[in-house]
């Protein structure tokens, strides 16, 4: 476990841990995103154990959690999630104490990671904002008007094709399988159709 003592490997399990929770928060629910954030937080726990570390840097990792709230929930996520953002990368990059120079990080790494972690967060968080705010669409309204085919004969029930999608039907008269018809109405999530003339 000697190996995990070094600043450049503790750096980027840190990275790794602080990512990984933040992908957690922002699409809970896989569990994939919460072990492997654990994980790292153990390792890099280790690390940080056996390391010395700059407490100004921890309370600005904690700090930084705050606005990625702000990017999730309200106005201004972009400005938000670049706070937040530069607030990881600072804090985690100046975590560990440099015995010589300003970071005991490698600064080729420093940059790289700092650059990748910035990208990568910054897409994955605005793709995933995104996402909830797409509102179903279950509106089968746009439907009336609409024409299709029966997959079944329909009556009481039956089935048609309308739109690309396969519906549940009625209709007050007899219509066979792959006829050709029109939606004139809709009763909850089945459609009323009659046959085309």
């Amino acid at each position: 476990m000697d190996f995990l003592l070094n600043p450049n490997i503790a750096y980027l399990l840190l990275v790794a841990a602080t990512f990984l929770t933040l992908v957690a928060i922002a699409a809970p629910g896989t569990g994939i995103p919460e072990i492997s954030a654990l994980f790292c937080m153990v390792l890099a726990g280790y690390a940080v154990y056996h390391l010395s570390f700059n407490v100004w840097a921890l309370v600005l990792l904690l700090v930084s959690v705050v606005p990625f709230f702000f990017s999730i929930r309200g106005p201004r996520r972009e400005l938000w999630l670049a706070v937040s953002i530069l607030g990881f990368t600072v804090g985690s990059v100046f975590f560990f104490p440099a015995a010589k120079g300003i970071i005991s990080v490698n600064p080729v790494l420093a940059i790289v990671t700092s650059a990748l972690y910035a990208a990568f967060l910054w897409i994955s968080a605005r793709k995933v904002l995104q996402i909830s705010q797409i509102k179903p669409v279950n509106d089968i309204s746009v439907l009336i008007g609409q024409h299709g085919e029966t997959r079944t004969p329909v009556k009481a029930e039956g089935s048609v094709q309308v739109a690309g999608e396969l519906w549940s039907a009625r209709s007050e008269k007899p219509i066979p399988v792959r006829s050709l018809v029109h939606v004139i109405g809709r009763d909850g999530f089945t459609l009323i159709i009659e046959k085309d003339n």
